[in-house]
């Protein structure tokens, strides 16, 4: 039997702006609230486990190594760490961030650069409200922006899998072409190969981009202090779920559109009213569950969600009740989370809330000391939950 998802205005509060200013913020109802003792020794023990460098048990790779989470983390460090070692990647950033030598001829200041590179295998490769030809762009401009930095070139390679209709690439590299205009990119070089009959499910994207950070601008976990505002640019999961209920085979009939797009032009808006923004990440594999425990993890401060505050769409919500899975562990292609100080973070929420992509843009919770290198869910009960960051993820190849 198919069923049918009702289509109705986004659910979630409008975050502290207009707030009661007598009211508790995040932090102190959650230390006002507890934890237990018993929570306690859960979380310490969570913190002297995650303290331990990642180990890799596996003796061959599975879905879950490309999933983002703790069994990604383990591959990484156990194999590509462990082999190109270097100031440059150890921070393990959406993008490089490079800092070019002066030269004779420009001997002044030396300019930063960001770098980043991406793979796409997203099935099927055209979903409501995008293609893997959009994704290809958008997901590299987005890390770009996410290191601070105006993208400026692309590279696109392709593999082709042997009786891929050249129509359907057309229609793709025409999708690519539209993304990279609106983004101000240029696609600048690029590499194609064919591989025989069933080796590559059709067509696979591997994007690399280049972006100059502006002078003067620098943020990062090291920035983070306790206090300090988390923000999201808009709602939660559309991607994840747009392309899983694309696949046609749950029976579930719902009008959910993902949101890829890209998000430079809402980060130039809130770099200009929120100068002392801290840190910018866009969750897209493991969704905002696991971006949050990696900002844990990087500045060993708490992250204190607030579920009541959490943009969610009912069409999203209710997919994600029939299917078991937490929207928090759902990807987004074209939404944010921003790290703020506090006196920034109405300034910043109305500066995105005037852009046509940030309209629901919303602060969903603070940096807090503790619980130190966790994140914390304040349920709508009154109570709290630890939210981990996951082994695999059960939403695959959905980028």
């Amino acid at each position: 039997m198919t069923r049918s998802l009702d289509g109705s205005p986004a659910r979630h509060a409008t975050g502290r702006h207009g707030a009661d200013p007598h009211d508790p913020s995040p932090r102190e109802e959650y230390l006002a609230s507890g934890p237990s003792f018993a929570e306690g020794e859960v979380i310490e023990r969570i913190e002297a486990f995650r303290r331990r460098r990642p180990r890799l048990r596996d003796e061959i790779v599975t879905l879950a190594h490309g999933a983002g989470g703790k069994s990604s983390a383990a591959l990484v460090d156990a194999v590509f760490l462990e082999a190109f070692r270097n100031d440059a990647l150890e921070s393990l950033g959406d993008g490089a961030v490079l800092t070019l030598p002066a030269t004779a001829t420009a001997a002044t200041a030396t300019r930063r650069l960001a770098f980043s590179t991406d793979s796409f295998v997203v099935q099927p490769l055209r979903f409501p409200g995008g293609s893997i030809g959009h994704l290809a762009v958008h997901g590299t401009v987005n890390d770009l922006a996410m290191s601070g930095a105006v993208p400026q070139w692309i590279s696109a390679a392709f593999v082709l899998e042997e009786g891929f209709p050249i129509a359907e690439l057309k229609e793709i590299v025409a999708d690519m072409a539209t993304a990279a205009a609106a983004a101000g990119v240029q696609i600048v070089t690029g590499d194609t190969k064919v591989v025989p009959r069933g080796a590559a499910d059709g067509l696979f994207v591997t994007t690399s981009g280049v972006g100059v950070i502006p002078e003067g601008r620098a943020f990062g976990a090291g920035s983070v202090r306790p206090g300090d505002r988390l923000i999201m640019s808009g709602t939660m999961g559309d991607h994840g779920m747009a392309v899983m209920l694309a696949r046609g085979d749950l029976a579930i009939e719902a009008d959910i559109e993902s949101d890829t797009a890209a998000v430079g032009g809402m980060v130039e808006l809130l770099l200009d009213a929120a100068p002392a923004t801290r840190w910018l990440r866009d969750p897209t594999r493991g969704g905002v569950g696991t971006v949050c425990n990696e900002l844990a993890q990087a500045t060993g401060l708490g992250v204190v969600l607030d579920e009541s505050r959490l943009p969610v769409s009912p069409t999203v919500n209710g997919a994600c009740e029939m299917l078991g899975i937490d929207p928090l562990y759902v990807a987004n292609e074209g939404k944010f989370l921003a790290v703020v100080a506090p006196d920034e973070v109405q300034d910043g929420l109305a500066a995105l809330q005037a852009h046509s992509l940030g309209a629901e843009a919303v602060e969903i919770g603070e940096i807090t000391e503790q619980p130190a290198s966790n994140v914390v869910l304040r349920t709508a009960f009154g109570g709290t939950r630890i939210v981990d960051m996951l082994v695999g993820d059960p939403l695959p190849r959905i980028c």
